[in-house]
């Protein structure tokens, strides 16, 4: 079949159809970086990635904007900074310890405390935000294996941020030991003994660090080095491959109206969140420059450079450190001696031993987990924590287990002020860190089925409406309304029964272990009402509705069905 091209217009104005004028500079630049690097189509896919809106998300945010603030900060201390064990007389501004004998390390730190403009200022900054960088991390992990975000696909984002985790704690012990003052010099101190406590090799181990017997000459510049260089290189790549596995598998979600396994409502990259980004940036730069500015941190000026003649019962570390320094306190002073040598169970177990495997567990949750439940599936809806009684309560019970330490890294501060025998808090302790987490676990546990029930309740009955009406036989009874249907979208989209492949029995046909674990991970759990219980519900619902519809802006006093009404109340009923 032929076209009559005369009918066809040339062009879609008036004139001629005009080539492409010369591309801007700039133009040709991005042009010349497009084809050789893709930039283009790559910000074109990551502006139109959609995020969901929720507050708990801005957790991870938290500690992705510490931690630039901190490299901000920490790339401005290095500047003036001196990593040197060098002993000079300090002849600075600072008068009450002008003529004292102490390390170069110390001296520039007062420098950069009294002698650089605003050097005090982020000195306190870079510290409050080490601060907020693993407590935030902390939190976000909670977050995240509280609502079940770390289930298949995640798990490898999960051991990624367990391990930022460990690296975050151990910046922020190299960084606090800088400025070799008096209670950093402790902690440095305790490090060597706690090396010199792991069998065979930890007196090798402590002679390479410190470059032989302690102090030496070389820690300060070794741990600058590791602080500056070697961890923070190790933090940049694993959140830029925890921000690329986040972008590859999407991001979760909470359940609602629309919101499936295979997509993700909410808003794109470019221009909503990246707004909310910038302006999220802005507040956690504020308020550590807040904290920095009005409540001080680490004041070595009152510590003085370090002498172990002058260590008190009272010193403390940072409070992320304080939970081995609290498993060292409270751990009975058990000793053996084998060929001529002596193992301190006392001091390489609470602290050697235990944090590795504390943070080995923590590691392997997912891995946990998915073998005793057999849950293969991928997951980007969230779990309310109810919904998952057995993993709320053992990871409320790992809490515990850590607070019950974290406690005891105070237990002489504790006993002083609050004068009792820290005898008596180190019995307490020792028995509180095996007991509580059982205890914790078990009311936990409790706590989320008598919720998965309160939810079933309120589903089914609806929520109550503060109405008492009083039936012709004389009864009393509180009308209710069924409850948003976003609400109870939220509470019905979950899983019935146990999900997953059922484990193997033994040959003899008894369960094996993993049977056993999966059927106490899911024993008394409530499972969501069935579909004909919903319906009697709904049904229910609607006559509640209409009865409570017929009384609208009549007197409600309790009366309504025995001729006794007051008509002084005027009260209508609400929806």
């Amino acid at each position: 079949m032929s076209t009559d091209t005369s009918k066809v217009a040339a062009s879609n104005g008036t004139d001629a159809a005009a080539p492409a004028g010369k591309p801007t500079k700039a133009g040709a630049a991005a042009n010349w970086a497009d084809e050789r690097l893709g930039i283009g189509g790559l910000s074109k896919f990551l502006s139109r990635k959609i995020f969901p809106d929720h507050w708990s998300f801005m957790l991870g945010e938290i500690a992705l904007w510490s931690f630039v603030v901190l490299l901000v900060t920490g790339t401005f201390l290095t500047l003036w900074f001196k990593p040197s064990m060098a002993e000079i007389t300090y002849q600075g501004s600072y008068a009450p310890l002008r003529g004292i004998d102490m390390s170069e390390a110390m001296a520039s730190t007062l420098d950069i405390s009294f002698d650089v403009r605003g050097g005090l200022l982020l000195r306190q900054v870079h510290h409050w935000a080490a601060m907020l960088f693993i407590a935030s991390m902390m939190i976000h992990m909670m977050r995240v294996f509280f609502t079940g975000a770390h289930r298949k696909p995640r798990e490898i984002n999960w051991v990624i941020g367990a391990t930022l985790l460990l690296l975050g704690t151990l910046e922020g012990f190299t960084g606090y030991s800088l400025p070799d003052d008096l209670l950093s010099g402790t902690g440095i101190r305790a490090a060597d003994g706690f090396m010199m406590a792991i069998p065979i090799v930890g007196t090798y181990l402590s002679f390479f660090l410190f470059g032989g017997e302690f102090p030496g000459d070389d820690i300060i510049p070794r741990l600058f080095t590791i602080h500056v260089l070697l961890i923070p290189a190790i933090l940049l790549a694993l959140i830029g491959a925890h921000l690329i596995l986040l972008i590859y598998h999407k991001h979760t979600q909470w359940p609602g109206p629309g919101r499936t396994e295979k997509n993700v409502v909410g808003y794109p990259m470019v221009p909503n969140y990246i707004s909310k980004m910038t302006g999220f940036f802005f507040i956690t730069f504020g308020v550590t420059a807040l904290l920095g500015a009005f409540f001080s941190l680490n004041p070595v000026w009152k510590f003085g450079p370090y002498d172990p003649t002058k260590v008190t019962a009272g010193s403390q570390p940072d409070w992320y450190m304080g939970w081995p320094d609290g498993a060292l306190r409270i751990m009975p002073g058990w000793e053996s001696h084998f060929w001529g040598s002596t193992w301190s169970w006392n001091i390489f177990f609470p602290v050697i031993v235990l944090p590795m495997l504390a943070w080995m567990v923590v590691l392997m949750l997912p891995f946990i987990e998915a073998w005793i439940t057999g849950d293969k599936r991928e997951h980007h809806l969230l779990q309310r924590p109810r919904n998952a009684p057995t993993r709320t309560a053992t990871f409320v019970a790992l809490m515990t287990f850590y607070a019950g330490f974290w406690a005891a890294g105070g237990n002489d501060i504790i006993a002083i002020k609050f004068d009792l025998s820290i005898n008596q808090i180190t019995y307490f302790l020792r028995a509180f860190v095996f007991l509580g987490p059982i205890v914790a676990f078990m009311i936990t546990r409790r706590w989320c089925i008598s919720l998965q029930r309160k939810d079933n309740e309120k589903l089914l009955h609806g929520y109550e409406t503060g109405t008492v009406i009083r039936t012709p036989e004389g009864a009393y009874h509180e009308k209710h309304l069924p409850v948003h249907e976003d609400e109870a979208y939220a509470m019905t989209v979950r899983d019935r029964g146990r999900v997953g492949e059922e484990p193997e029995l033994k040959k003899n046909g008894k369960p094996t272990f993993r049977a056993k674990l999966r059927a106490f991970y899911y024993d008394h759990d409530v499972d969501k009402p069935t579909t004909e219980e919903l319906s009697e519900a709904h049904r229910h619902a609607e006559h509640e509705a209409h009865e409570l519809a017929a009384h609208e802006g009549h007197v409600v006093d309790g009366h309504d069905f025995d001729d006794h009404r007051h008509s002084a109340v005027e009260e209508p009923l609400s929806h």
